[in-house]
């Protein structure tokens, strides 16, 4: 579940790249916050609390109510590296925590 989250978010990041109409990163804020939110309280029930702190930090970052305004080149470099860093992620096994 968790990799299917990542990859429709880390293609959501990576069409921001492109003009799209304005709901559409609307949207994407909404869908990020969401997703990353879900992936946050995975991370804590399996025990990982440094993922569930980049995911919360994430869903911090992508939330609609409260914008951070970082003009349009820097959310394109955040998006990128957000996607980029979903889909290596993909890839990376999680370490054990030891019990």
């Amino acid at each position: 579940m968790d990799n299917i989250i990542k990859i429709i978010l880390a293609v959501l990041f990576l069409l921001c790249l492109a003009d799209m109409p304005y709901g559409f990163y609307q949207f994407v804020r909404f869908a990020g916050l969401i997703g990353f939110a879900i992936l946050a309280y995975q991370a804590n029930q399996q025990g990982r609390q440094t993922e569930m702190i980049i995911y919360g930090g994430l869903a911090l970052l992508f939330q609609p109510f409260f914008k951070i305004a970082l003009g349009r080149e820097i959310w394109n470099i955040v998006d990128v590296i957000v996607g980029i860093g979903l889909i290596i992620s993909i890839f990376m096994k999680p370490k054990k925590n030891p019990s």
